[in-house]
C-alpha cells in the first residue's frame, strides 16, 4: 500500500505522539508500504513555524527533510497532473494543503493517513 502521511500524521510519527492511531503506526511500521509525505505538507509546515504557530527543534527547511530522512519516509513533490486535478475535487472546504493531498492522493493511487474528518469527506482512500 502507499501512504501518503497528512502534515499531522508526519508530525505525531515523527515526535512519537500518541495522537497517532495504532492503525496508522501499524500501517506506516508495514514493511511491504511505501510511506510519503507531499511537498505540500513541508510547505504548511514551514508556513506554519513561520507565523509561530508551530514550534520545532530548528528550522524546517534541516529539521522537515531530516526527520523525513531519518524516519525512512519518501518525498512526493507536488506536479502539474495533480493540481490540474483541483478543480474537479468537490468545494468541502477551502485548505490548499488538503486540497493537493486528496488531490495526489487519487493521482498516484494512495492513501492518506489522517484524523482528519474534512478529508475523509473527499472521494478519496482514508486509513486512521
Amino acid at each position: 500500500m502507499r501512504l501518503l502521511l497528512d502534515t499531522h500524521s508526519f508530525l505525531w510519527m515523527i515526535t512519537d505522539d500518541p495522537a497517532l492511531s495504532v492503525a496508522a503506526r501499524d500501517a506506516i511500521a508495514a514493511a511491504d508500504n511505501e510511506v510519503w509525505l507531499s511537498a505540500a505538507s513541508a510547505w504548511e509546515i514551514a508556513i506554519k513555524h513561520g507565523l509561530g504557530r508551530l514550534p520545532l527543534p530548528e528550522e524546517p527547511d534541516r529539521y522537515v527533510p531530516r526527520m523525513r530522512e531519518r524516519s525512512g519516509v519518501n518525498l512526493l513533490p507536488i506536479g502539474e497532473p495533480e493540481v490540474c486535478q483541483l478543480h474537479r475535487l468537490p468545494p468541502i472546504h477551502r485548505d490548499p494543503f488538503d486540497r493537493v493531498l486528496v488531490a495526489q492522493a487519487n493521482c498516484h493511487g494512495m492513501v492518506i493517513v489522517t484524523d482528519d474528518a474534512v478529508i475523509r469527506r473527499y472521494p478519496v482512500q482514508t486509513l486512521w
